[in-house]
């Protein structure tokens, strides 16, 4: 579990990397697929220093990752666990979601979850 101040920390990064316009271009752009920087830049008519200082913030950020293909280096978001998240915080902000399971530790306050 984490502790308050680890989860203000995660909320800091995802809070950093969603205040920009052109960080949230790219986040919805890997939703699509893993790309390289020149392809993101071409498909968003961005410059591929931009694209790159901005994918450097969502990879300080804990939201993307690297992946070596060959001589060049391609971006994908950092797993599927995120391309969920990002799709549910779409739907919320849409008035689209669909509901989860609650959680065990929310159903009584001060209850940890069980492991399964």
């Amino acid at each position: 579990m984490l502790t308050s101040e680890q989860r203000l920390t995660a909320i800091q990064r995802l809070g950093r990397a969603l205040s920009d316009p052109t960080r949230c271009r790219l986040l919805l752009a890997l939703l699509e697929g893993a790309d390289y920087p020149a392809g993101l830049a071409d498909r968003l008519g961005l410059t591929r220093q931009n694209v790159s200082n901005h994918l450097a913030c969502l990879r300080d950020c804990g939201l993307v990752r690297t992946q070596a293909r060959g001589r060049q280096v391609s971006y994908e978001l950092v797993d599927d666990s995120l391309a969920h998240a990002l799709e549910d915080l779409l739907g919320v902000v849409w008035g689209t979601t669909q509901p989860h399971a609650t959680l065990d530790s929310r159903e009584e306050p001060g209850k940890q979850a069980s492991a399964v």
